[in-house]
């Protein structure tokens, strides 16, 4: 992302505080995966958001009209020894020189800077309750000012939450942050197409895995989240994560994987056969899931409302089962009863972007939010029939799931994951190839 995209981002916000507030943000933390072992770190999205800055144990401050500059970040100095273990460090004068800063500190001297600018404003724009740790420290300031009230020390009055203004504009994707999206669902798109053509009877879903972390990458991109390779029976449980079970000739398998490239997710999904030809029974099954999906993307349009698409997938799916004899009923009462959600249990999508399951309110009060150009969502209905008593054995034990990444714009919806095969025909011929 170019520097110019944060600066962007971060006059925008600007503006939103104004000269009297101020907005701090927090870096993440360093999380320990077990003992001394750490996870591979990543940014909090929010601050990257903001300033791109990659590095733990920094905070960055916006202060609008400041005059020794209004954007700042308190960071870990630089260190030789601590880079050569753990890489090098931006320090105070890289922040500046690399990240746009107007100014930087030592993040040691942040008790004895950031107080008294606190003092200058009367507006504090702060997520309450991500890090505890810094919430404790942000109460200490606030305290230590209003213990010095009589001195005349003056104490912002007004808390307002940074995450509901922040989180309104990572709702709206620029044309810099869709491009990102798109070179994302690009590498999922490959990822999918790759693992198709390996699948094979007789081997185990972490062997399908592999094909994804493989493609992922030789891409530069890590997993947006943790893959769902799940065979037979565990392609109906819906976040089964463990990829241990050996694929059988006969069964369906399904695949939820996306990569996270430059800060940006994709989500994609394919169900497929595992010895290449669907069953009468599973392509009955795949085509009403195929005919939702494309239902609730031909909603996914500027103008409609969020629940828009789901109503489309849910309607198509009741008419499916009903005609399939899994549902009874007219299709009306079968509707209103939500009769389905035996079958579909959840939504039929979410939003999508530095997070996967990302940012911005689904409702305006009590009303669904309208679609708008730059919203991007992930389209995503499902059927997963179990092995119930009262399921007819041909239906056991088949779990689909179809989904893309599909933006909003002026000219209708842009499936961001475009190209990759999903039609029956087209899954059954790249398998055999």
């Amino acid at each position: 992302m170019h520097k110019e995209e944060f600066r962007r981002r971060r006059t925008t916000l600007m503006r939103m505080v104004g000269e009297d507030g101020i907005a701090i943000l927090p870096s993440a933390p360093v999380r320990t995966r077990s003992r001394d072992v750490e996870y591979r770190y990543r940014q909090d999205s929010d601050f990257y958001y903001l300033s791109g800055f990659p590095e733990p144990d920094a905070v960055a401050v916006i202060a609008p009209g400041r005059p020794n500059g209004e954007y700042l970040l308190f960071c870990r100095e630089r260190h030789p020894l601590r880079e050569q273990w753990d890489g090098s460090r931006a320090g105070p004068e890289g922040a500046i020189e690399a990240y746009g800063f107007d100014d930087a500190f030592p993040i040691e001297d942040i008790d004895d800077i950031l107080p008294g600018i606190l003092e200058t404003r009367n507006r504090v724009y702060y997520t309450m309750g991500a890090y505890a740790d810094f919430d404790q420290r942000m109460t200490e300031w606030v305290k230590s000012l209003r213990h010095r009230e009589s001195a005349g020390i003056h104490t912002p009055h007004e808390f307002i939450a940074l995450d509901h203004v922040l989180h309104d504009m990572r709702l709206y994707k620029s044309r810099a942050e869709i491009s990102a999206m798109r070179k994302s669902a690009k590498i999922a798109v490959k990822a999918h197409t790759r693992a198709m053509k390996a699948i094979k009877p007789g081997m185990f879903e972490y062997e399908i895995e592999a094909e994804y972390l493989h493609e992922f990458r030789r891409h530069d991109a890590t997993t947006s989240y943790a893959p769902i390779v799940g065979g037979g029976v565990n392609a109906c449980t819906l976040h089964y994560v463990e990829n241990n079970a050996e694929l059988k000739s006969g069964d369906l398998l399904l695949i939820d994987a996306g990569c996270e490239l430059d800060y940006y997710a994709s989500d994609v999904t394919r169900t497929m056969p595992v010895n290449g030809r669907f069953t009468p029974e599973q392509r009955a099954v795949y085509e009403i899931v195929l005919e939702a999906q494309l239902a609730a993307i031909a909603k996914t349009v500027k103008g409609n409302h969020w629940n828009d698409p789901h109503d489309a997938a849910v309607r198509v799916i009741t008419k499916g089962l009903k005609d399939i004899g899994l549902l009874d009923g007219s299709l009306l009462a079968l509707i209103k009863d939500q009769a389905y959600q035996e079958f579909f249990m959840h939504r039929t999508g979410h939003w999508i972007g530095m997070d996967v399951h990302d940012v911005g309110d689904y409702k305006v009060g009590d009303e669904w939010r309208f679609l708008e150009p730059g919203m991007v969502t992930t389209v995503e209905p499902g059927i997963y029939i179990t092995a119930a008593s009262h399921i007819p054995r041909k239906w056991r034990n088949i779990g689909i799931r179809i989904e893309d990444d599909v933006a909003v714009t002026h000219n209708g919806p842009d499936v961001l994951s475009k190209g990759l095969a999903k039609e029956p025909d087209e899954i059954e011929s790249l398998m055999a190839s």
